[in-house]
């Protein structure tokens, strides 16, 4: 290949990208002896990782064992066996439940990184063979942003429309005390101590330095990264690859400061964050976008495939055969005042009593406690073909001030914003909302009509809301009624958000071996190059059997890709 750079520069290993995936095969090989450069294409480190919630599916993780949960191997791999159906690996599922738990362990041992357990969280699937009712979970800890020094600014912010002014709040506890802050004097106390010790951080440095959920663990990574050693390198996208003898050996940078080539001796790691805006590989790869501009991913803006083209360009082949493409979630869209459209992933109050979800028919098509993938796999079979994926969520007056709905924030925060800039439409009664929102109004008065006599009862007959360990959890223990997902839609106004088919990120990704290796199309592994993050096809084949499987592999399968490309034996 003919260099056009005017730099050069030289490293053990190269990682493209600065998500979870890329941090970990980061930090893990600087800790392994290696000399390790992160390339980051946007302005930030930290990607999609920096606005995830944080949360890794890990089975029998340190954190499960030291609290009695323990469980063979065994069991959760069944789980597996049973969710993938056709898409089952066999070596890679063993391969990640056997260096998951090393993975924890390493990053507790020798790096900032800490964890919180889930230990109370369950599978997503609870009617499927050997799912748990929890100790496969672990998050990142809430990670002080002071330790990072000057390298602070550095990191990637959360999505602000997930926060208060700017404060992330951690999921779990915390998050219950925001939402009851305005019923329960203890749950009012402590939003005020975080309130105030956010606007003291915001007065002293700018910004807040108790950092949760995927910030925490972006932040967390990237000091660790700091730490050993790692050289950060922002506004740096990977133009092509370096080839010697069939053998990748590093990569050509495009820089604000001129083009800089960077040879690797151990080799490459693509952790480029997957295709969520690739206009082109979503029409291919997408049903439900037929032009490539019908998915509204919640992912980092920067994710625009540039990993797959690279490693495509040097023989390694994209999986196109996996049960879904991606990783879908519900999203609104909600404006901004420079004009452009946040994408807000709708995780959370779905599965809070009092809310449905309506097609324009007005009429329930899922289960809306279920996972944000099984929402939209149940909007996508209850479409006609070629009709715009779109859905409305509908809530009365009693849910949207406690809970919230989207972006919109419970009391006391107002409502008249989201009004103004319509994200939020109002109604005084269900016909009048369905005609703000173009729904048929008899099919939506009718649906609330036989919904409120189900929630009465606490009995979804359609859709059997509340029945699965994780629709419970996810809902509302002391909600009005019998089912904690469940509650009559009977105060008005009544409002609704429109939510358009999007994704958390992309599975489909290159293919690779256990050890992360990308392969080329007759099985063998492109020399010197390995994926990590989304730029990995999922070893879940396009299912999404549990919270944390995009994250916990990432973390994982960095973590071994380090091990190989150090050639140090894994745990």
């Amino acid at each position: 290949m003919r260099e056009v750079s005017t730099t050069q520069l030289t490293c053990d290993l190269l990682v493209l990208g600065s998500g979870a995936g890329g941090l970990s095969a980061a930090v893990t090989a600087a800790h392994l002896g290696l000399k390790v450069i992160v390339a980051e294409k946007d302005p930030q480190i930290g990607g999609t990782t920096a606005w995830s919630g944080g949360w890794m599916w890990v089975p029998r993780n340190p954190l499960a064992l030291a609290a009695g949960l323990q469980e063979d191997m065994a069991v959760p791999l069944s789980y597996l066996r049973h969710e993938l159906g056709a898409q089952f690996d066999e070596h890679r599922a063993q391969m990640y439940l056997s260096q998951a738990p090393n993975m924890v362990s390493f990053f507790r041992a020798k790096t900032a990184l800490q964890f919180i357990d889930g230990n109370g969280i369950p599978d997503f699937h609870g009617r499927t063979p050997d799912a748990a009712t929890g100790g496969r979970s672990v998050c990142a800890a809430p990670f002080d942003g002071r330790r990072l020094g000057a390298h602070r600014r550095l990191l990637k912010s959360p999505l602000w429309e997930t926060t208060l002014w700017g404060m992330g709040i951690a999921a779990g506890a915390e998050l219950r005390h925001f939402m009851g802050a305005m019923r329960s004097w203890p749950s009012f106390a402590y939003v005020a101590r975080q309130v105030a010790r956010y606007a003291l951080d915001v007065l002293r440095h700018g910004q807040g330095m108790r950092l949760v959920n995927g910030h925490a663990l972006a932040g967390a990574l990237m000091a660790s990264a700091v730490q050993a050693g790692v050289d950060l390198r922002v506004n740096s996208p990977a133009h092509s690859l370096l080839q010697e003898k069939g053998r990748v050996v590093g990569a050509l940078l495009q820089t604000p400061e001129g083009n800089v080539t960077v040879r690797a001796t151990r080799g490459v790691v693509l952790a480029c964050g997957g295709f969520p805006h690739d206009r082109a590989r979503k029409r291919a790869l997408l049903p439900h976008a037929p032009t490539g501009e019908e998915h509204y991913s919640a992912a980092s803006r920067g994710n625009t495939g540039d990993g797959l083209r690279l490693g495509e360009a040097v023989g390694a082949q994209v999986a196109t055969d996996l049960a879904h493409a991606a990783a879908m979630a519900p999203v609104s869209l909600v404006p901004r005042r420079d004009g452009t459209w946040a994408h807000f992933p709708h995780l959370i109050e779905r599965a809070k009593p009092g809310l449905i979800a309506v097609t324009r028919r007005g009429q329930r098509f899922t289960n809306e406690a279920d996972s944000y993938h099984d929402f939209m796999r149940g909007l996508l079979a209850a479409l006609p073909a070629g009709e715009l994926a779109q859905a409305w969520l509908v809530c009365d007056h009693r849910f949207i001030r406690r809970y919230g709905l989207g972006a919109v924030k419970p009391a006391p925060m107002p409502l008249s914003p989201w009004l103004g800039n319509g994200y939020l439409v109002r109604g005084q009664t269900l016909a009048a909302l369905a005609e703000a929102c173009g729904i048929d109004a008899a099919g939506l008065q009718a649906t609330v009509a036989r919904y409120n006599t189900q929630a009465q009862a606490g009995v979804d007959e359609d859709f059997h809301k509340g029945e699965t360990p994780y629709n419970r959890i996810q809902g509302d223990a002391n909600g009005p009624g019998p089912n904690p997902c469940m509650a009559p839609l009977l105060q008005g106004p009544f409002y609704a958000v429109r939510v358009v088919a999007g994704s958390l990120g992309t599975f489909a990704g290159l293919r690779a071996n256990v050890h992360a290796q990308v392969l080329q199309a007759h099985g063998e592994p492109v020399p010197g190059l390995y994926a990590s993050g989304n730029d990995l096809s999922s070893m879940m084949g396009g299912h999404y059997p549990s919270g944390g499987i995009t994250l916990g592999p990432a973390m994982t399968f960095g973590f071994i890709a380090a091990h190989h490309a150090a050639d140090k034996a894994l745990p």
